[in-house]
């Protein structure tokens, strides 16, 4: 049977004015994304601002998503690249205990722009996997500056049951296309980002996370509906949207104004913590043109 095509996105952290954890507004963020039916990965390096938390902030962050989202939408863990094992161990360990449903085992981050060998990369992922029993789903990031070899990734997912998904990021699609090809079916591969969000469909793979679904989940969800359903019009007219959103977002300030324009809308972003500052109202007026113009209001229902 054909796995089902699926999306996630990479939760906002919101944080208030004084760059503390803002638990209501975690939450209020929380249960609009479970209303839409996306998938949710929090903390994050990147859209969770997850290399500003502290262990204890991660772990609370983790315990939040499960009890909003557990039995909703698919809740998982993200987290953020590490530079030992012995931190990825302690991170699923940590996700374990929160309550969410699986942890994405980041790439190895050994610092100083060195890149691993494949057999310490080998070394690394099968002493992380021979840890747990955790479901684990495999990162394969183009943001630590190597990409792990795609004969490596799916053997660790063929040898360690408990591997349930791929997450590739990486702009070859010869890459992406020799992971899916390899896996043959057998566990979901999404990509990072919805640049790829079409071409992974026609490679046989099972859909894309992105940060847009914290503003338009709707909007990330009805790319992947229109697709199962064989709307292809449907699929491409989201997909443009999609895509259009994206480019403002990030051409404005990424996530910074992904949370600057949630709060002008009168919904729970919160504050970036630093280093990250909120971006200028010039960055905010323009994202907001495009929010308007591509009629993201009527989709999500604001």
């Amino acid at each position: 049977m054909a796995l089902a095509p699926s999306t996630f996105v990479i939760s906002i952290t919101p944080f208030d004015a004084e760059g503390r954890l803002d638990e209501a507004a975690f939450r209020a963020h929380l249960n609009r994304l479970g209303k839409s039916g996306i998938g949710v990965y929090v903390g994050g390096g990147g859209s969770g601002e997850g290399y500003t938390l502290n262990r204890a902030e991660a772990k609370r962050v983790m315990e939040i998503a499960a009890d909003e989202l557990k039995g909703k939408v698919p809740v998982r863990a993200m987290g953020v690249e590490p530079r030992t094992a012995v931190q990825m161990i302690e991170f699923l360990e940590m996700a374990k205990a929160s309550g969410v449903e699986a942890a994405q085992v980041y790439s190895l981050d050994v610092g100083h722009a060195h890149i691993p060998t494949d057999d310490e990369l080998n070394a690394y992922f099968s002493e992380v996997l021979e840890a747990t029993d955790f479901p684990c789903v495999l990162s394969t990031h183009q943001s630590v500056g190597y990409r792990i070899s795609a004969d490596l990734v799916v053997g660790l997912a063929k040898r360690y049951k408990h591997v349930v998904g791929i997450n590739c990021t990486h702009p070859d699609l010869g890459y992406l296309a020799a992971i899916i090809d390899g896996i043959a079916g057998a566990i979901p591969v999404h990509v990072g980002g919805p640049m790829q969000g079409l071409t992974v469909f026609a490679m046989g793979g099972q859909g894309y996370l992105s940060s847009e679904g914290n503003l338009a989940p709707n909007l990330c969800v009805r790319v992947v509906d229109c697709y199962a359903k064989g709307d292809m019009q449907g699929m491409m007219s989201a997909f443009g949207k999609l895509i259009r959103l994206f480019t403002a977002l990030y051409g404005n300030g990424g996530i910074r104004a992904t949370k600057a324009v949630l709060n002008h809308l009168g919904m729970a972003g919160g504050y970036p913590r630093k280093p990250r500052l909120p971006i200028k109202q010039d960055a905010l007026n323009r994202a907001l043109k495009v929010v308007e113009q591509l009629g993201i209001a009527e989709i999500e229902k604001w």
